[in-house]
């Protein structure tokens, strides 16, 4: 049962950092990144 809760946990941590890395490249965050091939 122990490892239920073990897999469990990290399958959320695995989705979580998966949303928040997206979240991070196409969200509201994302306006402040600067594409370096876009400045030259």
């Amino acid at each position: 049962m122990e490892s239920f809760f073990v897999t469990v946990f990290l399958w959320f941590l695995l989705i979580s950092l998966t949303g928040y890395s997206i979240y991070m490249g196409f969200g509201s965050p994302a306006k402040d990144l600067k594409d370096p091939f876009e400045d030259s």
